[in-house]
């Protein structure tokens, strides 16, 4: 499912698909849908959640026999013990991060709705599954379940690849309940309300030279695809603030985030920068990156850093290591002098408010 095609009345209203309108009586349910997790830190089983994730194919988009190659040939084999090394340097007694913060941000959003709304959690690599979360909903009795996937802004190969998922359960079944798609929100107000929330006690205290927007990178051909002038995505420096490209460039939505975030911060706009992390393989990626990015800062005299992660909505392994560990120390090799990495939105209270008024909005 592309972009358009999920939100075709803009970006600021739902889609509902499914059968027909819910009944008067049946209730609403929500699938907070995740990205996934290993189950435990251990080289086996970080093993076996990159060989799903990697395998999508909206997340490498090669022929299906060059993918399985790449996959169990190369990444499986050799990115295994290496990323098992990072979870383990943030993994809790309690399970991973990522898990932790998104089975809170259910529970704290149950509490808000109230007893009648069930809150099911789904990963769309790993456990829970998207499938079994959405199966859970309809066996409560939902005559619609409002998808809330957890990307604030749009890719193919993390909200479209969940997306997909979901409508292909749902087209699995004789009868499911209707669907509910939470727009991408990248730019909502209280979506930028909480992120700025997060932000405020760690940036007073701290006063930061600069502050970094980090966000999942993309492989250039994957923003291109979505192009669908085939002509406008990275023709030129400024294309993502031509008018209309956050209809379809996650590249465009990410640079809107930031200039929100500044805005709703009260900072001026040379001292925030945006940058995008956690490259893998050879291909071109979208940039500026964040790790060019911090050479750059360093060398322009920046000595005490701040760093947002906005496309990630839960603390994982791409914000508390590859940023707060392993960036961190690579600003203090740059003689950077601090380093103060701030929060996700988690489960905050303005997030979880955001997310309870979007459901309510979209519950009919």
């Amino acid at each position: 499912m592309s972009l358009g095609e999920a939100e075709t009345t803009g970006p600021g209203e739902a889609e509902t698909t499914g059968p027909g309108e819910a009944g008067a009586t049946e209730p609403t349910g929500v699938l907070l849908a995740q990205l996934g997790t290993p189950a435990s830190p251990s080289t086996g089983d970080v093993r076996r959640y990159l060989r799903e994730f990697l395998s999508d194919p909206r997340v490498i988009d090669l022929p299906a026999p060059a993918r399985w190659l790449l996959v169990n040939g190369v990444i499986a084999p050799f990115r295994a013990p290496r990323s098992a090394r990072a979870y383990r340097e943030i993994w809790q007694p309690e399970g991973s991060p990522l898990r932790i913060h998104t089975e809170a941000l259910a529970a704290a959003l149950r509490e808000r709705l109230g007893t009648r709304v069930p809150v099911a959690v789904g990963m769309r690599y790993g456990k829970p599954a998207l499938t079994d979360a959405l199966t859970e909903l309809a066996d409560a009795g939902v005559g619609r379940i409002v998808v809330a996937t957890l990307y604030p802004q749009h890719a193919e190969s993390s909200r479209g690849t969940a997306l997909a998922a979901v409508q292909a359960w749902a087209a699995s079944r004789a009868a499911s309940p209707a669907l509910a798609i939470l727009p991408p929100f990248f730019a909502a107000p209280g979506f930028i309300e909480s992120l700025a929330a997060q932000a405020r006690p760690v940036l007073e205290p701290f006063r930061p030279d600069q502050v970094l927007l980090s966000y999942h990178g993309l492989p250039e051909r994957h923003v291109q695809a979505a192009d669908p002038s085939r002509d406008h995505c990275l023709v030129h420096p400024r294309c993502c603030q031509q008018p209309g490209a956050t209809d379809f460039c996650y590249r465009a939505q990410c640079f809107a985030t930031s200039r929100a975030v500044a805005a709703t911060l009260g900072l001026p706009l040379e001292r925030i920068s945006t940058g995008f992390q956690s490259r893998l393989g050879r291909a071109r990626w979208i940039g500026p990156s964040t790790d060019d990015l911090l050479v750059s800062l360093a060398g322009r005299g920046v000595r005490r850093l701040a760093v947002l992660c906005p496309s990630f909505v839960a603390d994982c392994l791409e914000t508390l290591e590859e940023i707060g560990i392993r960036a961190r120390a690579r600003w203090r090799e740059l003689r950077g002098e601090a380093f103060a990495l701030v929060p996700c939105v988690n489960a905050s209270p303005p997030f979880v408010e955001f997310l309870a008024g979007q459901v309510e909005a979209m519950a009919g």
